[in-house]
């Protein structure tokens, strides 16, 4: 019998006991991401991203639509002349939740700012569970709805999936998964782009 729980099989059996954890656990896969962004993992390619422009214009997105919990909409092709910061995510996706305190950082450094807007959308379209999460969280972000349908060019189904758009209406920065939007790298992208008039 001491064979069976000797100090290997002790080990192996932590180490199983924790990769279910980190699998069924969506919260303990989050902390585990939000650790590993600490480390500097998961940063926002913004260099990349400022030589890159696709062309897309939020003029040509008139019609893409947003609903907040109190039925006001807000449509893309009306927000030319800002910076606009979109995410999407779920409470049930880890990597979203690992990010949602840097994207709750850079709202707090620009929600007195009428130049940057922020539309974080659930994806599953509830509400009240999102609510509920950013109220447990002590997050003031908006929360939104998808109210019209979302084109690849924007939104192709990753989770969490983030879109920045500069004040032309052009896609700045595109990212699926994680990213640390709180460093400083980023929060200059976003102070660059709203002092861009190029």
């Amino acid at each position: 019998m001491n064979k069976i729980f000797n100090k290997k099989n002790g080990l192996n059996l932590l180490f199983v006991a924790i990769f279910l954890v980190l699998i069924f656990v969506p919260a303990a896969k989050a902390l585990m991401i939000r650790g590993l962004m600490e480390f500097g993992l998961f940063r926002p390619d913004v260099v990349q991203t400022e030589t890159k422009n696709t062309g897309t214009v939020l003029n040509g997105l008139s019609g893409i639509k947003f609903k907040d919990a109190g039925g006001r909409e807000i449509d893309l092709g009306s927000l030319k002349g800002k910076v606009v910061f979109v995410n999407f995510w779920a409470t049930w996706c880890p990597p979203c939740l690992a990010e949602m305190p840097s994207v709750h950082k850079l709202y707090t450094q620009f929600k007195s700012d009428k130049d940057v807007i922020f539309i974080l959308v659930d994806a599953d379209s509830n509400f009240a569970k999102a609510q509920q999460y950013m109220d447990r969280k002590g997050y003031q972000m908006p929360v939104y709805i998808a109210a019209s349908s979302i084109p690849d060019v924007i939104f192709k189904g990753s989770l969490p999936t983030t879109v920045v758009f500069d004040k032309k209406g052009r896609i700045s920065y595109q990212e699926s998964g994680a990213a640390n939007y709180a460093s400083e790298k980023f929060i200059e992208f976003i102070k660059k782009l709203k002092a861009s008039n190029i």
